[in-house]
């Protein structure tokens, strides 16, 4: 059974004092834990990333288990509440309940296990340490691998053998091939949907990724020479041999395209690099220099005039060839406004000293050439007033639209390179824009959705490419903003913003909190049953009024709720999607017992949510049923509120088939099953949808092919549940096995059934009379 948070009652004084002496253990450990939140129990900042998140809960875990405190009466209670913590902190969805409501936001729920020592010494977080490999999550994979670098990936799982016995070789080839491809690694244990997604069904799995190709997967001997010669088979840059009758054109023509060159000059001594160094420099330098050799001994007097780097280390190399490229073009308050006119431009502000990025933001112009973005940077101590007049701050970067210099967003996600290009790819064909003072939309006529944030918070940095993509689907409709708290705390303030992120859709006069999967199609849905509204918001007085007065026949599902509930705010977006589904057949409604608490009492509610179904019986008006499915989804709901509803279709026997559907003169859809087949029940209520959909032009009948196996086994039925369409053809009896139509949704059918029939229309005009 599915969770509900429990309201308590006050117990009397005269039972605590009773069992007051048995409790004393407990109640000490339920102190020491309430006394602190849970960022105090890891020891992390409310700014912490996963990944530090991870790490702290690591080194409580090794020092503070169980298994290390045998002695210690109160380890287990103690270790429950920090892996409590962990497993909040670390989920997005939960870490921002818990910022806005705290515990008793949560599932009180707790299953009271946790992973022996071992497995948090050995196994847990394999490659946390490992500077050269990236660790990627659900959040940032997808900007990661279409960054257009080269990703080399190890999906890997906690507690698989091989992964363990691989991790040696991965980080010794991580570290040659540092700075040539990208070498990541996903924990498909923490990462379930997503390695699930990516077609992962066996560990370790190695794929290379590149961006707009299909993943290749690396099947051979896992050792470092085979994992290196796999990957640089990807590396396709072409090294190109120069000599006397080439060289200078070559040059020539690189600097009109505004590329410098590398070239390694080879001579019998044998100062030259080796084949497989120049390929990888020539990966590592993709796009911003093109890379040759030349043969000294052949051309000596042309090696004489160039420029000689004096080293054959391929890192060396390459930051010296960096440190050689022209800085980003430097943008002014005088030129800034003229050059974000009319063109889509990424920019780097910066205080002063350069970072450690700097050199590497470079490399941005070649990733984004394609994409026609700019690069530049802005000094915001000699242009203050510039970054003053943008309420920028600290180094940040930011993509500028084409617009105009106050259509922009700024970059709040990892100060990493294939990050940034995912940002500005992804920016400049969204339409979110980052909001101050001067272009907050309070009083705007047009829609608009604004998301309060704090950069800090994982949640919100979560959130900020699904508003990108929620954007685009909802372009010319309703407008999209980010408000950043940590610099504007008044506007904040004013509209009472608590956590974040807060996401509010302001139209006209009206304002509404988003409550929802950080998703766009969450935000999708939200914003379509605002404009359609499929659940009723109740008072007392509608109650009284809709369900205790409902007509004869009609069904009604409700919600008792209260906003900080956690289980509460789960159901909302599947209540909502559920009363889409149920649209014309179910009546769905909500009720909120925070602010109705009396009522919600007065109706007998003692647990949130309580999700209860009102039968369509007006001379019992208070008879309801409660759901007690472990599943609330959208799809189990609809299901069980379906089940209230009677039937509209018939069940076949092989005598009432023969006599109606292939000797009867109507159309007829089947639906044949097994009563043990589990899609089968999960088909039931679509089958009913259907039926009453298709009421009145077709009959919907259902076959059981466990009691009636000869039948269905002339019909040539060969899986469940399988939709037959058995059409009327006038004197000429229905064909034995009838139509297939390959689909188990209601509306592709009925499409489906009625196409079918509109084109055997003109068969069945054209008969004669005594024909049909």
């Amino acid at each position: 059974m599915a969770h509900r948070v429990a309201l308590r009652a006050q117990h009397p004084r005269s039972i605590w004092l009773m069992v007051l002496p048995m409790l004393l253990t407990v109640l000490l450990v339920a102190v020491w834990a309430e006394g602190q939140d849970y960022y105090e129990l890891l020891g992390v900042s409310r700014e912490a990333t996963t990944k530090e998140i991870r790490r702290a809960f690591k080194q409580l875990a090794l020092t503070m288990h169980p298994d290390k405190n045998p002695g210690d009466p109160s380890a287990h209670e103690k270790f429950l509440q920090v892996n409590r913590a962990y497993e909040v902190l670390k989920d997005e969805d939960l870490r921002k309940k818990y910022d806005k409501y705290g515990e008793k936001g949560l599932d009180e729920q707790q299953d009271g296990r946790y992973e022996s020592w071992n497995y948090y010494r050995y196994d847990f977080g394999i490659y946390d340490d490992d500077l050269e490999i990236i660790t990627l999550d659900s959040g940032d994979f997808e900007a990661a691998v279409n960054s257009g670098e080269i990703w080399f990936i190890n999906f890997y799982f906690p507690r698989c053998s091989h992964c363990h016995q691989l991790a040696p070789t991965w980080r010794d080839f991580a570290k040659e091939m540092d700075g040539v491809i990208r070498i990541g690694a996903v924990n498909c244990g923490d990462n379930n949907h997503l390695c699930r997604r990516k077609g992962i069904n066996s560990y370790p799995s190695l794929y290379i990724y590149r961006s707009g190709q299909r993943p290749e997967k690396f099947n051979g001997e896992r050792n470092r020479d085979n994992l290196v010669r796999f990957s640089m088979q990807f590396i396709t840059t072409t090294i190109t041999q120069l000599w006397q009758g080439n060289v200078f054109s070559e040059i020539e023509s690189a600097f009109s395209s505004g590329l410098g060159w590398l070239i390694t000059f080879c001579s019998d001594s044998g100062d030259c690099l080796e084949p497989r160094t120049r390929q990888k420099l020539a990966g590592m330098l993709d796009g911003l220099v093109k890379v040759g050799w030349m043969d000294c001994t052949a051309d000596e007097q042309i090696c004489a005039s160039f420029q000689w780097l004096n080293t054959l280390d391929s890192k060396e190399i390459y930051n010296q060839v960096i440190n050689h490229l022209p800085d980003l073009e430097l943008l002014t308050s005088d030129s800034f406004q003229s050059k974000l006119a009319h063109h889509r431009w990424l920019i780097s502000f910066t205080f002063g000293n350069k970072n450690s990025a700097s050199n590497e933001y470079k490399k941005l112009q070649a990733f984004l050439r394609n994409d026609h973005i700019q690069v530049g940077r802005v000094d915001c101590i000699a242009d203050s007033e510039l970054c003053q007049s943008l309420y920028i701050h600290k180094p940040c970067m930011a993509v500028f639209k084409g617009l105009g210099i106050h259509d922009f967003e700024i970059h709040h996600g990892k100060d990493v390179l294939y990050n940034i290009v995912g940002f500005a790819r992804d920016s400049v064909r969204a339409f979110v824009t980052t909001l101050g003072p001067d272009n907050f939309p309070s009083d705007r006529k047009e829609p608009w959705l604004v998301d309060f944030f704090a950069p800090w918070c994982p949640p919100c940095r979560a959130l900020l490419p699904e508003l990108r993509k929620a954007s685009i689907q909802l372009a010319g409709q309703m407008k999209f903003g980010t408000l950043d708290c940590t610099i504007h705390h008044n506007l904040c303030s004013r509209y009472n913003i608590q956590a974040y992120p807060t996401t509010v859709i302001f139209n006209g006069s009206s304002v509404h909190e988003y409550e929802g999967h950080h998703s766009a199609d969450g935000i999708l849905e939200f914003i379509q049953d605002l404009v359609n509204p499929s659940v009723l918001i109740l008072d007392p007085s509608s109650f009284t009024e809709k369900i205790k007065g409902r007509d004869e026949g009609q069904i009604w599902a409700v919600d008792f709720y209260a906003p900080w509930c956690g289980p509460c705010q789960a159901l909302m977006p599947e209540w909502r999607r559920m009363a889409r589904l149920l649209s014309g057949q179910i009546l769905v409604g909500s009720v909120d017992c925070q602010r109705f608490q009396s009522f919600c009492q007065s109706q007998s509610v003692r647990a949130y949510p309580e999700i209860r179904l009102y039968p369509g019986n007006s001379r019992q008006p208070d008879r309801y049923t409660s759901y007690n499915g472990w599943h609330r989804d959208a799809h189990s709901l609809r299901t069980w509120a379906l089940s209230f509803l009677p039937r509209a279709s018939v069940d076949l026997t092989p005598e009432t088939f023969r006599s109606l559907v292939l000797s009867g003169r109507d159309h007829w859809v089947l639906d044949f099953y097994a009563p043990w087949c589990g899609p089968c029940q999960h088909f039931a209520p679509e089958f009913e949808v259907l039926a009453r959909m298709l009421k009145g032009e077709v009959r919907a009948g259902k076959v059981d092919c466990q009691a009636h196996y000869q039948t269905c086994q002339l019909a040539g039925i060969t899986a469940y549940p399988t939709v037959r369409l058995y059409p009327y053809l006038g004197k000429k009896r229905h064909e034995q096995s009838g139509e297939h139509i390959n689909s188990r949704d209601a509306n592709v059918i009925a499409d489906t059934v009625r196409q079918r029939l509109q084109q055997l229309l003109p068969r069945l005009h054209n008969k004669p009379k005594d024909e049909l």
